[in-house]
């Protein structure tokens, strides 16, 4: 199957990067993608894991983004991935940032977006999620993303309006403080900011794990700060990280000076360092998702060695396709066995010991 995509690269390449995201989408929801490229049940015993009161089959999972509007959380886990995050979803519908606003740095595997949280609005993403929980052929677990539309006034009061409005239909909700195309979104991880955000969130009372994705950009002292709330607050995970707006000086592509937030393999180190900072910081209490510049198995399990209990991955997916989830759950179970590991469990953190 990897021969296939990379047979069809070459013309998915010419699209443009937002239409050729919506024709993955198209082709997932008709269910061609699932029939070419299914590989759900097939993971080895070693990549089961539970985390935060879930079982998940594998620890590798498609990050926010992808599925904006919760239309195909299915037919990604058909595709092998061992969860699913819905989102970004914003209470009211908003067009996001002027086009073009997703660029491809295809000598850097890297991407650059804008999108701003495009979103339906809760509305749809609701009936759709509603929907899924009435079907029989639901697959596993599907989270959902939350964010605040650019012109709130009261954006605690907007992550409130997503959790009230989902509870009970999504397996896990992520409170998503750390996009950089929203201004002024970032200052909710400032840690008075934060407090009270967590604080209003909690106060919603959802029964599901409740995760805060942060950005890779703070310093010693803001990771610090969010890690210790955290801890505090008793939040059920971290997610670590969102997209960058540095530049390394290593980047190729002439598009390399676009405004938005990078991710793919230049992300790989900060996001990775970043992670195993903060499992240092919260001591290992706190499970943690590992986000940033996955494209093997061979990083996917640097994440977990560094503190991640589960993975996620998506810009790679731009590059390699939906063959790239089974090359990783292969060469992730490889390295397990390897270093004598019987399940990710026992391999997580071990870096930072």
């Amino acid at each position: 199957m990897q021969i296939l995509y990379r047979a069809a690269y070459p013309f998915i390449s010419l699209l443009d990067p937002e239409n050729a995201h919506g024709l993955t989408i198209r082709a997932l929801k008709s269910g061609v993608a699932g029939v070419l490229f299914n590989d759900h049940g097939q993971d080895d015993p070693c990549l089961a894991t539970e985390v935060f009161g879930l079982s998940f089959p594998n620890p590798v999972g498609l990050a926010a983004g992808f599925d904006k509007n919760a239309e195909v959380g299915d037919a990604v886990l058909k595709l092998g991935f061992g969860f699913a995050e819905a989102g970004t979803v914003t209470p009211l519908p908003q067009p996001g940032n002027p086009k073009p606003r997703l660029f491809r740095l295809s000598a850097d595997e890297a991407v650059i977006n804008r999108f701003g949280f495009n979103s339906e609005g809760l509305g749809p993403f609701k009936q759709r999620l509603q929907q899924r929980r009435a079907s029989s052929a639901a697959l596993g677990i599907v989270g959902a993303n939350l964010g605040a539309n650019k012109e709130s006034d009261d954006r605690p009061g907007d992550y409130v309006k997503g959790l009230e409005a989902l509870d009970g239909l999504a397996d896990y909700f992520t409170i998503n403080i750390s996009s950089p195309n929203t201004p002024g979104l970032r200052g909710l991880q400032d840690r008075s900011e934060l407090v009270d955000l967590i604080d209003q969130v909690q106060g919603v009372g959802v029964t599901v794990p409740l995760l805060l994705k942060i950005a890779p950009d703070v310093s010693d002292e803001e990771l610090e700060d969010i890690c210790s709330v955290v801890l505090e607050k008793k939040m059920d995970g971290l997610i670590v990280s969102n997209t960058t707006v540095s530049r390394p000086e290593s980047l190729k592509s002439v598009q390399k000076n676009e405004t938005g937030g990078l991710s793919g393999a230049p992300l790989f180190e900060m996001a990775t360092e970043r992670l195993g900072r903060a499992y240092d910081m919260t001591q290992g209490k706190v499970p943690m998702v590992g986000v940033g510049g996955i494209a093997s198995g061979r990083q996917a399990y640097d994440k977990i060695l560094n503190g991640a209990s589960l993975v996620q991955l998506y810009s790679a997916m731009v590059y390699h396709g939906p063959p790239l989830i089974h090359a990783v759950k292969r060469d992730l179970t490889a390295c397990l066995k390897s270093d004598g590991y019987d399940c990710v469990a026992d391999a997580v953190g071990q870096k930072r010991k």
